[in-house]
C-alpha cells in the first residue's frame, strides 16, 4: 500500500471476534493504515439487516472526512451470496448518494464466481483491472495465511487474486444508472 495516504479501513463485522479482531489490527499495523471494526454478524447463515442497522454502523466507524476514495464491496457480491457483503455495498452507495458519505470517488470491488462454480477471479469488463507487482501480492498473501493464520489450503488464501478489479464511480449517479 501507499504509505503516503491516510489509509482508514473499515470492517463491519466480528470486532468482539477473540481472533479475528486482534488479527484485524495485526494488519492494519502491518499495512500502516488506521481502522476500526464493528460487530454486525458475519456468520454463515446471515439473516437480512435492516439498511437503518447498516447505516448506523457505516456512520459510527468511518470519520467524517471527505475521501478521496472509499472502495467498498459490490451489491451484487464478490461471491455467491455472502449477505452482509450485498448489504454494506448497497448501503455505501445509498449513503454517498444522499450525501451521508462523502467521497470523490467510490470503487466496488468487481468479481464473480460463476455461481459458485469456481473461485472468485475479476471480472475483466470492470472499470479498473489491475494485476498486482509480485511484492505486494506477496504482501497480500502474508498477510492472509501469517497474520490471519489461514491456510495455504483455505478458501481465503486460494481466492487471493492477483488481479485487482473495481467498478468505478465518480457521482452516484453513474452508479444508480449502471444499476
Amino acid at each position: 500500500m501507499r504509505t503516503d495516504y491516510n489509509w482508514q479501513i473499515i470492517s463491519l463485522c466480528r470486532g468482539d471476534d477473540p481472533e479475528r479482531s486482534p488479527r484485524f489490527f495485526n494488519a492494519l499495523e502491518v499495512l500502516k493504515a488506521e481502522g476500526k471494526m464493528g460487530n454486525l454478524d458475519d456468520g454463515p447463515e446471515q439473516e437480512p439487516l435492516s439498511p437503518q442497522k447498516i447505516k448506523e454502523s457505516i456512520l459510527s466507524l468511518m470519520p467524517p472526512l471527505e475521501y478521496d476514495i472509499i472502495i467498498t464491496h459490490s451489491p451484487d457480491g464478490e461471491y455467491t451470496r455472502h449477505r452482509r457483503h450485498e448489504e454494506i455495498g448497497q448501503e455505501v452507495m445509498t449513503l454517498w448518494k444522499n450525501k451521508g458519505l462523502f467521497s470523490k470517488q467510490l470503487w466496488q470491488f468487481a468479481y464473480e464466481d460463476g455461481g459458485g462454480k469456481y473461485l472468485p477471479r475479476s471480472i475483466t469488463s470492470a472499470d479498473r483491472l489491475t494485476k498486482l507487482e509480485s511484492f505486494i501480492w506477496h504482501k497480500k498473501y502474508k498477510i492472509i495465511t501469517e497474520v490471519y493464520n489461514f491456510s495455504a489450503s483455505s478458501f481465503e488464501a486460494k481466492a487471493a487474486p492477483i488481479s485487482e478489479a473495481f467498478w468505478c464511480f465518480d457521482s452516484p449517479q453513474k452508479f444508480f444508472m449502471k444499476v
